[in-house]
């Protein structure tokens, strides 16, 4: 199951969140608005891009009307949120990407067109910042075409749900066992590394967390 853009802009993942009777703080309405003013405030250019690093690659929901493939630096890929909602549960967690310190990324950049910027970032905001575990950022990006400025959802390391650190095995673990009401963790991981592939990106620690689930799900099969 993948998350709709239908679903989205009824409110149904900021429900589903508020129903889990966690103790996780979710965004209301003003504070997704406001946090959306105050990151267009800052913007270096009249174009509108969104940097993909993860399910945005595949399954954005917002509308774009141009794709670069492109490189940012200061930040790499990493499972690196926890997750007790869509792709895992409060008995058995599973792990989301964001964007942590260091290094670079390669991913894709999409480009909203100018008319319907105010309801594409609200699809957005509505399907990233549910709560506070990651932090919209200007980054710069650059491809084939020249360089881009684009939004990133960077994570958040003061966060609850900040994962620190782990090995690879211990990533393929969490992410083998556990499900959510969207499906589970491994079809966000799988999709992401098929995708990645298809864009001839290479992310070598993604494919060897992959093929380790790979395995793992190989070895539970009767």
């Amino acid at each position: 199951m993948s998350l709709t853009r239908e679903q989205i802009q009824s409110g149904w993942v900021q429900k589903m969140a508020q129903e889990a009777g966690h103790s996780m703080k979710v965004l209301t309405e003003e504070e997704l608005a406001q946090s959306r003013r105050e990151t267009m405030a800052c913007a270096p250019s009249k174009d509108v891009w969104v940097f993909g690093y993860g399910s945005l690659i595949w399954n954005p929901a917002f509308h774009f009307v141009e794709r670069r493939i492109g490189t940012i630096h200061g930040h790499h890929r990493r499972f690196c949120l926890w997750t007790t909602l869509g792709r895992g549960s409060p008995e058995c967690p599973g792990l989301m990407l964001g964007l942590d310190r260091g290094g670079s990324c390669r991913g894709v950049v999409l480009r909203i067109a100018p008319d319907f910027v105010d309801s594409e970032l609200d699809v957005l905001w509505r399907r990233e910042m549910v709560s506070n575990a990651y932090v919209p950022t200007w980054v710069r990006a650059v491809t084939d075409n020249g360089e881009v400025s684009a939004i990133a959802f960077t994570i958040n390391r003061g966060h609850e749900r900040y994962a620190e650190k782990m090995s690879e095995e211990k990533t393929a673990d969490v992410i083998a066992r556990a499900a959510g009401r969207i499906g589970p963790c491994r079809d966000y991981l799988l999709n992401t590394v098929d995708h990645l592939d298809q864009l001839g990106i290479r992310d070598r620690a993604m494919k060897r967390i992959a093929e380790k689930v790979r395995r793992q799900a190989a070895g539970a099969s009767p």
